[in-house]
């Protein structure tokens, strides 16, 4: 077994010809809402994006990075947001509800939103975007209607998000399943969906499919590491203030008293003082 603790993970059920993948944060999802308020609720919203992201973007060939959006009719920013690089660095942010109790009141009239970004050397970046109104009652519902229409395939997902981790279960019928067993994608499905919260978020894979499928022939692939991608980085805002140019970080900092800088996505602050605007554009 790889002792990973942040992990995607894909298996075939041989025998079947069916496919998944598994997905488990502990410290990246402990990282992702650390020092946040969030409610209890979007939190969970925020794991369980999380874990979509890093499904999608395990299938990334080449780099870039994968964005997936849930974006609330006539608003402003997004309600949350996730995205993942072909390297499975993963950050994400979410809002807080304004007076909803469920995730189809939070998420009223909503669409998701995946934007692939792929970036070869020496060419400029190439994007492709999919908007989709939301259909279910849940992240997994929105995202088994996004995959059976994007991809063609017969899929099922199950997510868990709770305070000390996030892990998420990818079911496909591929196209010989019905010709190896006809019932057997029912049958698979069947014993995926009595997964618990508990084993996504903290039973090893070898223990999750063993439990679910251990009558299979179950092919597990090597794990890939998953990482936080928020790092504080300094010198990254130092340059983006030089780019600014002194007169109008002179200006902000005359009008202001200090320079405030705030990277949502990542929670991070960067401040600036008169000596650090000294030091940066020398005396």
């Amino acid at each position: 077994m790889d002792d990973i603790a942040n992990y995607c993970r894909r298996f075939t059920l041989e025998n079947l010809d069916i496919r998944g993948q598994l997905v488990q944060l502990t410290s990246v999802w402990s990282g992702l809402h650390a020092g946040r308020e969030y409610a209890p609720m979007v939190q969970g919203f925020l794991g369980e994006l999380a874990c979509v992201a890093v499904l999608v973007g395990s299938g990334l060939k080449q780099a870039g990075r994968v964005t997936v959006q849930i974006q609330r009719a006539g608003s402003g920013a997004p309600l949350a947001m996730a995205d993942c690089t072909e390297a499975l660095a993963v950050r994400g942010i979410v809002r807080n509800p304004e007076g909803a109790a469920t995730f189809a009141e939070w998420a009223a009239r909503g669409t998701l939103a995946l934007t692939l970004t792929h970036q070869e050397p020496g060419k400029p970046p190439a994007m492709y975007q999919s908007i989709v109104p939301l259909s279910g009652l849940s992240i997994a519902e929105c995202f088994e209607h996004y995959f059976d229409q994007s991809e063609q395939l017969p899929t099922h997902l199950w997510i868990a998000s709770d305070a000390k981790g996030a892990g998420a279960l990818l079911l496909q019928k591929l196209p010989g399943a019905d010709t190896k067993d006809a019932d057997g994608w029912a049958r698979m499905e069947h014993l995926a969906a009595s997964v618990t919260g508990a084993e996504l978020t903290g039973a090893s894979a070898d223990e999750l499919l063993h439990r679910l499928f251990h009558e299979e022939d179950v092919r597990l692939f090597r794990a890939k590491p998953v990482s936080y991608a928020c790092r504080r980085d300094v010198a990254k805002v130092e340059a983006m203030l030089k780019s600014l140019g002194r007169d109008e970080v002179e200006a902000t900092l005359a009008e202001q008293g200090e320079i405030v800088v705030t990277d949502d996505i990542c929670n991070e602050q960067y401040r600036f003082g008169a000596e650090d605007v000294r030091r940066l554009f020398g005396a």
